[in-house]
């Protein structure tokens, strides 16, 4: 039986329905706003693994090209591997819903949304999230949802509920927010230097939207929603408990607030192995074995927190607002365009920027259309930045790190015409302890300033934590450059990247429900006196771009007029193939008359463009040009002033005295300076040699 409930957003209506497609899913809701819909299915294993300590959820958001009425680019013409796009949307998905699951549960479970129409207006990414919530709160699948997202824009001092594609190109900031119709759990997005006052609107102006989102789901929960399936709680408790915890306690307090990261893990390690050899024929068994564990996780837990809030001491022996040192270094590699070396505690960034041309652009084939970028930012997290053996892969967690950094970064980055080069950053995670992704944005900055990047501001980020003492939050800590520790047992993550001036970049998860705007309030200053902090530091090393590196390559740009581009591109490409060829550069024009010239040195770059001027520019009387002699007469030498335009220098302009012949004055290939005294009513050009006359 269909099911469809409907709610008018501005002039637009939102449709959510089930039972029509996809009816063997243990969920599916087909959603559309506009011309954009999305087909979000949920599907869960049939057996059941007791035991599990996490949620094994996986969420493939994906987009057909037949959504937009486009055939696949490349020569196979069928959807591939995900784009980064796709990845971000499905981290965009999954992070707000992961934490409502119950690990009791025991099953995998599989959320797939699909855009299958777009209409160039509405965003698909919103409306994946809300079909992929409400597919999982009407299915028989425990959930304590459901959830919804909106994407808030800000504009000439108003805020836009989920902004066109059009409003998104002018907008000062774009955040995505998602949450329960208790409170916002995630945020994520970038901004043009806005204050921490309009990001404190922007989640304010949100959670009506997403109480509405919710509401609706439950509508359609009531009409078509499916008895949840049973919870499969284990009813085993870890034998000796009491006795374990007694005896792990003190030396567990000894263990977790060991300076250094490695000799924490160290020393919790080998805590553990003494008390489990005490117990070791009870851990022969594998759920008393996860229970023990999971028992010195909450011993961790607990030490940790309670230290914060009741000393004001982290296990790392700083106080609350205390940034772990800070070095930083440039051109730490020979031959790069630019490399930087950013160092906070246990973290470390190796980001190396490279400059290229117009052809290094990024090319995108997506369903909103083609498109192309000149500022890409790379991040890679080798497993022994944390001492592990592994695969170099990258992941979804490299994708959305380096999605983070890049937008931080990229409102400083100049604009093409201002800076015609493809600009690639690449940041390489050498050592890790909290908030690589930041290190990144830290290290990119200096990189790029290295290579010579007139960026518009420096930019820094910091990640931020939270510690509470339960749902009054009748104490609590903001904690300022948080470990690793601290994000895997705090109940927020934030990261916050900006100039001096604004926030540029913000990506935030929430493990409670129902911060306060208060507290939201503090953290965000809080977060500026450290992105301040850490500036100053890097001022230190370098605070201006540096002079371009000679082994990056050379560009040039110049205007002509419009009704020269024929002249210089000739007929089939010929007169600009010759220039290519001629002086071993590349020259590309626009339809505007923009000519960017691109070369591997200087010279040949602008001998390049000092001939392109001379084709696509008239010859000006009075001017003085460099000309080759061409042939020599007994009248005079028709001189080459202008790729193309030849002029004759009379034998009574090439000296005051009398010239018997103009070879003894001039040879043929002889470069001299000649002064354009006139065009006649023919086009011809009349010139005078001036060393000649000058020297007499």
């Amino acid at each position: 039986m269909i099911q469809r409930v409907t709610k008018k957003i501005g002039d637009q209506e939102l449709i959510l329905e089930t039972g029509k497609i996809g009816k063997q899913a243990n969920g599916c809701v087909y959603a559309q706003i506009g011309g954009t819909a999305v087909i979000a299915t949920v599907c869960a294993s049939s057996e059941v693994k007791e035991g599990l300590d996490f949620v094994p959820v996986t969420v493939e958001y994906n987009e057909k090209f037949y959504a937009a009425g486009k055939i696949p680019g490349g020569f196979v013409k069928r959807e591939g591997r995900p784009k980064d796009k796709e990845i971000l949307v499905s981290r965009l998905i999954d992070r707000p819903m992961r934490p409502l699951f119950e690990t009791s549960f025991g099953r995998e479970i599989q959320i797939v949304p699909t855009c299958v129409s777009i209409d160039g207006v509405n965003p698909p990414d919103i409306l994946a999230v809300l079909a992929s919530s409400a597919a999982v709160s009407i299915s028989d699948i425990p959930f304590h949802g459901p959830v919804a997202g909106v994407r808030v824009g800000y504009l000439n001092g108003e805020y836009i509920l989920n902004p066109t594609y059009e409003q998104m190109e002018k907008i000062q900031l774009e955040i995505v927010v998602a949450g329960t119709k208790d409170g916002f759990t995630m945020v994520e997005g970038g901004a043009n230097e806005v204050s921490e006052e309009v990001m404190l609107g922007a989640l304010e102006k949100a959670q009506g939207f997403i109480t509405d989102m919710c509401l609706l789901q439950e509508e359609l929960v009531k009409l078509a929603g499916k008895e949840k399936l049973p919870l499969a709680p284990l009813d085993v408790k870890l034998e000796n408990a009491d006795a374990i915890k007694a005896e792990a306690i003190p030396l567990m307090q000894e263990a977790c607030f060991q300076k250094g990261k490695m000799a924490r893990g160290n020393a919790v390690k080998a805590v553990k192995a003494k008390i489990a050899e005490k117990y070791s024929e009870q851990l022969e068994d594998e759920i008393q074995a996860k229970l023990f564990n999971a028992l010195f996780d909450d011993i961790q837990y607990d030490l940790l927190r309670s230290s914060i809030l009741e000393k004001g001491l982290r296990i790392d022996g700083r106080g609350t607002e205390d940034i772990r040192p800070i070095t930083c270094e440039v051109n730490v590699l020979p031959r790069p365009h630019g490399s930087a070396l950013f160092t906070r505690g246990e973290t470390q960034s190796l980001a190396v920027t490279t400059l290229g041309t117009a052809m290094d652009e990024q090319v995108y084939d997506d369903i909103e259309g083609d498109r192309t970028e000149n500022f890409i930012l790379h991040y890679n997290f080798p497993p022994y930045s944390v001492g592990e053996v592994g695969k170099l892969t990258t992941g979804r967690r490299e994708i959305g790190h380096g999605n983070l950094a890049r937008r931080s970064l990229a409102p400083m980055i100049p604009s093409r015409s201002e800076f015609p080069y493809t600009i690639r950053v690449v940041s390489e995670i050498m050592e890790s302890n909290g908030s690589s992704s930041q290190a990144s944005t830290c290290g990119g900055c200096l990189s790029l300033l290295a290579a010579g990047v007139p960026m518009k501001k420096m930019v820094a980020g910091i990640a931020m934590g939270l510690i509470t003492d339960g749902p009054q939050y009748k104490k609590y800590a903001i904690l300022s450059d948080i470990l690793g520790e601290e994000d895997h047992l705090g109940d927020m993550d934030f990261k916050v990247a900006g100039t001096r001036d604004g926030i540029t970049g913000f990506q935030m998860d929430i493990k409670i429900a129902g911060v306060s705007m208060d507290i939201m309030r503090r953290a965000l200053e809080q977060a500026k006196r450290g992105r301040n902090h850490i500036l100053d530091i890097m001022e230190k090393c370098i605070s201006k771009p540096q002079p371009i590196s000679p082994y990056a390559p050379k560009i040039e740009t110049m205007k002509i007029a419009v009704d020269k581009i024929g002249a210089l591109i000739g007929p089939g490409g010929k007169n600009v193939k010759a220039l290519c060829q001629q002086y071993n550069v590349t020259i590309n024009t626009e339809d505007d008359g923009t000519v960017t010239i691109y070369g591997k040195s200087g010279v040949s770059t602008d001998a390049a463009k000092a001939a392109i001027k001379g084709i696509c520019e008239d010859p000006e009387p009075g001017t003085i040009y460099q000309g080759t002699v061409k042939r020599i007469m007994d009248f005079g030498a028709f001189i080459e002033i202008l790729p193309g335009k030849e002029g004759l220098c009379h034998i009574s302009k090439l000296s005051r005295n009398r010239v018997e012949k103009v070879s003894d004055i001039l040879k043929e290939g002889q470069v001299i300076p000649v002064k354009l005294l006139e065009v006649d009513k023919m086009g011809r050009l009349n010139l005078s040699y001036i060393d000649a006359i000058e020297s007499k």
